[in-house]
């Protein structure tokens, strides 16, 4: 069995050897915190191949849909 830390995708109890800065629910999320640069600006999350991939296909559908850009998150084109 591969070790790694586990796929913050809910329900998945695989590896996740992707990192990403995108949350489950497939936007960016800022810590909140002071930052001084992007990679200590945004949290990262694990996932695994399968879930990442799920995620990033429905932010390039939203960024495509030209009706849901009100929505207040960051497009992953934006930063």
């Amino acid at each position: 069995m591969t070790e790694g830390p586990a796929c913050d995708y809910p329900g998945c109890g695989g590896v996740g050897l992707v990192i990403s800065r995108l949350s489950p629910e497939g936007y960016l999320v800022a810590t909140g915190k002071k930052a001084y640069s992007f990679r200590e600006a945004y949290r990262r999350f694990h996932y695994c191949a399968d879930h990442h991939e799920e995620l990033m296909s429905g932010v390039w559908s939203r960024v495509r849909k030209p009706d849901d850009k009100n929505d207040g998150h960051v497009a992953p084109t934006a930063i």
